[in-house]
């Protein structure tokens, strides 16, 4: 009798309970699988038969059992597992480690076939999968074994293929790989001699050259702007490797850095490109001081363009980056420029705004993204009538042209997603064994991201050098020089009341930047967030090397973590109260590590809270993920008060209360606190006194 599967019906799996190893714990599956019995006489009848199908999943388990589960007890292959594994397992181990553990079940296996009979044939079908694993490994993952200079898993597997498996490709492709290593190893090292020319070559070169006319800002098209950070976005976000983004290896300081003192330079390439552009906008609108509110506003103007073309080519990315820019501090509190631009524009800048809402865990964002990953083009709506028109003929053309856009999304959505898992879920269960369902959560992002990849290759957008140049040519600002070059266009206007309400010196008002996240009405007050793209867990030096080489001064402070899924920036996490990592008991909440009175950055990491974690308890859980030593005594802890996002003071946590009960939840934002010295928090509250006398006799 022969059988065959039912098209018809839908294979029915459900829980029905956990199981428990030596070494490992499964979670055991029933799965419902409906087939037709054919009859050996007449094929055209049969019945409608069906059975239940045990499935047993990795849970937990120690390493050397998740390594043996790449291959079933039937030697299957298990895709989905062994995507898995091979995505997230360098957060609990190392390729050498995985490599080893797969020769020594090799061998294992080659031993018991020998010793029983009955089993080499089960044992050879799983033998012949490893292998496949090993293969497959080599092909999708080729940097896991370019461990410069010795080459050692390559080595190890050449030597274990030449005497275990002398007619497998193994040995040949663990040989040129080493080779190719070797020759892309020796290419870039000449690719790093500079060669120093006399200035008379340069002149030469300069005369033959065909000489262009530097570009204006206000000269050049929308469209051709954008397709140029679209172009870069692009190529960058092509680059990104998925397993980079992974919490443990993007946002833990306690990692080893990798060659040339990077972590994660993939990922790094892309905050650079954001902090860029967004540095670029605030120049663009500051660095004339003479001109007028109306012209000011021109270029405020084109910017807004310029993110509506990059919503139309789907580029999130630089889309996020301009609006950030927009709704820095020193942009934002131009009151006359804002008043002069149409109503249109006023518009249009909200609606972009609304997009990176942090509403609802910045739910917009995320169901837009998904919505227009794979569309051929966005879909465009407005409440505005013009803005309506604009949209509908600009899809008519996309439809009789067939245009297709491809898209680039906002990192740091996907950034703040693994920090939060991985700040959220623990690496190990309580029996210690390697938490395998936190690295499925954590492939489920990755698994978009290679997602998103795929569809970014769909533009064909060709680099204009002309415009780069313009590009790197524009002088950007740090926070406070924004701030002063702002406050020369548009001076500050307070009165002695005012002043005394603030109680807060200049120094600290130059100090203290908002740079909001989401504008709302001319454009509304900014949420709050730094202007930074996603430090995600850098500290300070990870930062200024890898973002603001632009910048003529260090003090801007770019990239800093909050958390909010949507955060490239300051990896944009400021969560909101439907926060999936809150509890009854719990919270993940935003520290920051200030070093000393003049630590001006915003770098932030995420701790998870428990009701039971006392001061100095979260003093130690800040200082370990900062990499720092000594007691907890030391240093006091206080919590960032916040009004619609603006810093509005600090509340003091006393020494021996508990942080859960303590902290200030009234205004429903995400806690934010920090750590400092006992002695530097003297100097700042001696500081603060010193500025109150001042106010009070200047209104006087």
């Amino acid at each position: 009798m022969a059988f065959s599967l039912s098209d018809g019906q839908d294979d029915v799996t459900r829980f029905w309970r956990e199981e428990k190893e030596k070494g490992a714990i499964y979670n055991v599956y029933l799965k419902k699988v409906t087939y037709h019995t054919l009859s050996d006489l007449d094929q055209s009848k049969g019945h409608l038969m069906w059975e239940t199908q045990k499935i047993r999943v990795v849970k937990a388990g120690t390493l050397e059992k998740l390594v043996e589960s790449l291959v079933t007890v039937k030697g299957e292959l298990d895709s989905t597992y062994v995507n898995v594994f091979l995505a997230t397992y360098r957060t609990f181990a190392t390729p050498l480690q995985v490599l080893e553990i797969l020769i020594k079940r090799y061998k294992w296996l080659e031993k018991d076939s020998t010793d029983h009979e009955e089993r080499k044939e089960n044992n050879e079908n799983q033998q012949k999968t490893f292998k496949s694993v090993i293969s497959v490994w080599m092909d999708t993952y080729p940097d896991d074994f370019r461990d410069y200079p010795d080459y050692k898993c390559l080595k190890v597997l050449e030597a274990f293929s030449h005497q275990f498996i002398p007619d497998s490709d193994l040995e040949l492709r663990a040989r040129h790989k080493i080779e190719k290593f070797e020759r892309e190893a020796v290419s870039n090292s000449d690719g790093d001699i500079k060669f120093q020319f006399s200035i008379v070559d340069e002149v030469d070169s300069m005369i033959d050259s065909e000489y262009q006319k530097p570009l204006e800002f206000l000269d050049i098209p929308n469209n051709r702007l954008a397709e140029q950070l679209t172009f870069k976005d692009a190529e960058l976000f092509k680059r990104v490797i998925p397993n980079h983004c992974l919490g443990a290896v993007w946002a833990r300081r306690d990692r080893k850095l990798g060659k040339g003192g990077n972590i994660a330079p993939s990922v790094l390439a892309t905050i650079d490109q954001f902090n860029r552009v967004s540095l670029r906008v605030i120049a663009t609108i500051l660095r004339t001081r003479e001109l007028k509110s109306s012209l000011r506003a021109k270029i405020l103007q084109k910017w807004i363009d310029i993110a509506q073309e990059l919503r139309q080519q789907k580029n999130f990315s630089s889309l996020k980056a301009i609006i950030s820019g927009l709704q820095s501090h020193s942009v934002y509190r131009l009151k006359r420029t804002w008043a002069s631009l149409p109503k249109e524009s006023i518009d249009l800048f909200q609606e972009l705004a609304d997009i990176f809402s942090n509403d609802n865990n910045q739910i917009l964002s995320r169901e837009l993204l998904m919505k227009e990953a794979t569309a051929k083009f966005p879909d465009l709506d407005s409440n505005n009538k013009i803005l309506q028109r604009r949209n509908l003929q600009k899809r008519r053309s996309w439809i009789e042209n067939g245009i297709v856009q491809g898209t680039v999304p906002y990192l740091g959505t996907f950034l703040t997603d693994l920090t939060m898992i991985d700040t959220a879920i623990p690496d190990r269960t309580e029996c210690g064994l390697i938490n395998f369902e936190k690295r499925r959560k954590e492939f489920e992002v990755l698994a978009q991201i290679k997602l998103l990849q795929s569809a970014a290759q769909i533009y064909h957008f060709q680099e204009d050098k002309h415009i780069w140049a313009w590009f790197d040519s524009v002088r950007v600002f740090d926070e406070n020089e924004c701030h002063d070059l702002s406050c020369i266009i548009e001076p500050i206007k307070e009165g002695p009341a005012r002043l005394k309400k603030k109680s807060a010196s200049y120094s600290s008002l130059l100090k203290v930047v908002n740079f909001g996240d989401n504008l709302g009405t001319r454009p509304a007050r900014p949420e709050g967030s730094k202007l930074s793209l996603l430090s995600c867990g850098l500290d300070n030096s990870s930062v200024y090397n890898s973002s603001i080489t632009d910048s003529p001064s260090q003090g801007v402070s770019l990239m800093s973590h909050s958390s909010s899924t949507s955060s490239l920036l300051s990896c944009d996490s400021d969560t909101t109260i439907s926060s999936p990592f809150r509890s009854p008991d719990t919270c993940v909440v935003r520290v920051r590590f200030e070093s000393g009175p003049e630590s001006d950055t915003h770098v932030y990491k995420s701790i998870m809270l428990k009701n039971i974690d006392h001061t100095h308890t979260v003093i130690d859980k800040v200082l370990e993920k900062y990499s720092k030593k000594g007691p907890a005594g030391n240093y006091c802890l206080l919590q960032v008060l916040s009004d619609g996002g603006k810093e509005e003071g600090e509340l003091l946590i006393p020494d021996k209360g508990n942080v859960f009960y303590a902290m200030n939840k009234s205004d429903g934002s995400e806690p934010v606190f920090v750590v400092r010295t006992r002695q530097d928090q003297e100097a700042r509250t001696q500081h603060r006194k010193r500025g109150r006398r001042k106010l009070k006799n200047w209104s006087l």
